[in-house]
Formats: structure tokens, C-alpha cells, sequence
């Protein structure tokens, strides 16, 4: 068994070694990379990536990436697309295939196929004179002197090399479509960076209850109404539901350390005049910048200066938002 240090010594080997060949890559950026790149952003088409083996992994990645930033993508397996899923590719669109050697069979098999049909063939293989590296309209070379497996077998620089050239593809055609964080909140509306991006305090406040009660309300009903409203707070307002205080819990603790007898006292007797609060309209992650700035659980809400709910730092949590 190997001792820790040989372990540790392992790792940064392999980590090295992937590390020089992306570092190579930048000098294989060249003009036939930027015309691919243009190619499929002007292409009224969709992108086909397809591979075999591990790389076929990467090319699910790709298209992934693809479809996440503007660009639609399918994943097509060069061994099924030879055995029926060549339907797959339509006429206007572009198929990049992604191989290290550019010589397996069903590469062999598959290019000419996609070639008669008129479509363009980008290729993503570290063997720029292979088969698919001569037939492709463009190769991104994404070469790999050695993979990181000690036998120079398994793929693991290789197909880290091809998975840094499909981001650069990924990003450039990104930003060629000006593609904005709100367009990419559309293709995210489930996921924690999505939300952050188009959530807003109105979409949490109105699951919440609406704690509030009254300048002279008597503490009784100020300790009901954030027991029954269960945010650990409540808003203190006048009549015409405009902010004048907020009560928290704490405020409630530090009541009865101060004093034995409360029951004449108000809510604001007690209130914190003067609270933070956040627009119902403004974006969920700017309630929480908020919070952590001021080292606060809850803010009240308002629209044109009248109390609209609580946001709690549990709703963002919730959410995904942290």
C-alpha cells in the first residue's frame, strides 16, 4: 500500500502533468479555431457533438455547456449514429466529433457519412493528420503528449484537453451572442444560480406571513403575533401600514431582563425605530448582501414606503441562495 506522502506525490504528478498540456493549448488557438467559432454562430442550424468511449463523456459535457449559453446542442454517440441515429443530424447542421486519435472504426465510419450529407465537421482530436483531422472543415487540436495514467493508457489528459477546447468554443460563441445573466437566468430558472439571478423579495415575501402590529399594541399581543407568524419578528407600522419599528425575538429577551412588570408597556416602548428594510421588488440576493452586511436573520419589506412582509435568511438559504 501506498504511504501517504507517495499518495500526496501522486496527485500533484497528475495534476501537473494536465496542467502543462491546457497550458499548451493556448498555442493551439489559431485563425481555423475562429472560424469555427464563426461558422456556428452565423449557422441557422444546431451543433451535433458526438464521440465514443470517454470522449463521448466530453461531448455530453459540451453539449451541455452548449445549450446552457445560447447555443442549441444534441449529443449524438458515433456508435449509435452509425447503426440509426445519423437521423439525428439535420441539413443546416454543424457536427463536431471528438476523438483523440481521430482513427477508431466508427470515426472511420461515421465522417464520410456526415461529409456526403453537406454538413461541416468540426473535429476536436489531439491527431491533426488522423483521419478525422484531415476530413473535418476545422480541427480544434486538442493535443495531449501523454496521458496522466502512469501506463499511458486510461484517458485523463487527453480528455481534460478536449473539455478545455469545447469551453474556449463554448465561451467564444458566449460571448459573440452577448449573451447576458439574464438570458442565462431563462435557460437556469431551477437552479441556485438562476435564482439569483431573477429571484426576487416579492417571490419570497409572498409565502411568507405578514407579521405587523401597532404602535400602542400591548406586548402580550406583540409576543402573539410573532409566535403565530413564527419569523421570529414583527413589524411595528401606523394606519396607513407605513414602517415606524421592528420587534425581534432579542428584543423581546432583552425586555424581560430589564424589567419584571410589562404590562403596561407598548410595543414602542420596545420597537427599534428606524429598521432596515429592502424593497419587495429588488432581487432576492441583494436581501441577502443585506443581511450578512448588517448581521441581521430578517428585513422587513416595503413598496413606496408601506410594508409589504419579511424575507428571513432561511427563505434565501431555501432557495439556494448563499
Amino acid at each position: 500500500m501506498k504511504s501517504i506522502s507517495e499518495i500526496i506525490a501522486i496527485a500533484k504528478e497528475t495534476i501537473n502533468i494536465e496542467q502543462q498540456a491546457i497550458a499548451n493549448l493556448i498555442s493551439l488557438i489559431d485563425e481555423e479555431f475562429a472560424e469555427a467559432v464563426q461558422h456556428i454562430y452565423q449557422s441557422k442550424g444546431r451543433v451535433i457533438v458526438s464521440g465514443i468511449g470517454k470522449s463521448a463523456n466530453i461531448a455530453t459535457k459540451i453539449v451541455a455547456t452548449l445549450n446552457s449559453t445560447g447555443t442549441p446542442a444534441i449529443f449524438m454517440h458515433a456508435a449509435d449514429a452509425i447503426h440509426g441515429d445519423l437521423g439525428t443530424v439535420q441539413q443546416n447542421d454543424t457536427v463536431i466529433c471528438i476523438s483523440k486519435s481521430g482513427n477508431t472504426p466508427e470515426i472511420k465510419v461515421l465522417v464520410p457519412l456526415i461529409l456526403s450529407a453537406g454538413n461541416k465537421l468540426i473535429a476536436i482530436t489531439s491527431n491533426r493528420t488522423s483521419f478525422l483531422g484531415e476530413a473535418a472543415n476545422y480541427v480544434l487540436h486538442a493535443y495531449a503528449e501523454k496521458e496522466a495514467c502512469p501506463n499511458n493508457l486510461a484517458p485523463t489528459t487527453s480528455t481534460t484537453a478536449q473539455l478545455v477546447m469545447g469551453d474556449a468554443l463554448s465561451v467564444a460563441l458566449l460571448k459573440l451572442k452577448d449573451f447576458t445573466s439574464t438570458d442565462f437566468a431563462k435557460y437556469h430558472p431551477g437552479g441556485a444560480l438562476g435564482k439569483r439571478l431573477y429571484l426576487r423579495v416579492s417571490d419570497l415575501t409572498a409565502k411568507n406571513e405578514k407579521p405587523a402590529v401597532l404602535l400602542n399594541d400591548s406586548i402580550k399581543k406583540v409576543i402573539v403575533e410573532i409566535s403565530n407568524k413564527r419569523l421570529g419578528v414583527t413589524a411595528v407600522i401606523d394606519a396607513d401600514k407605513k414602517i415606524l419599528g421592528i420587534i425581534t425575538d432579542g428584543d423581546l429577551r432583552r425586555m424581560l431582563t430589564k424589567t419584571d412588570d410589562f404590562n403596561l408597556l407598548t410595543a414602542k416602548d420596545i420597537m427599534s425605530a428606524h429598521p432596515k428594510t429592502i424593497n419587495n421588488n429588488a432581487m432576492a440576493v441583494e436581501a441577502l448582501t443585506l443581511l450578512e452586511e448588517n448581521n441581521i436573520s430578517q428585513v422587513l419589506t416595503e413598496e413606496n414606503g408601506i410594508y409589504q412582509g419579511v424575507v428571513h435568511l432561511h427563505d434565501l438559504i431555501k432557495e439556494g441562495i448563499h
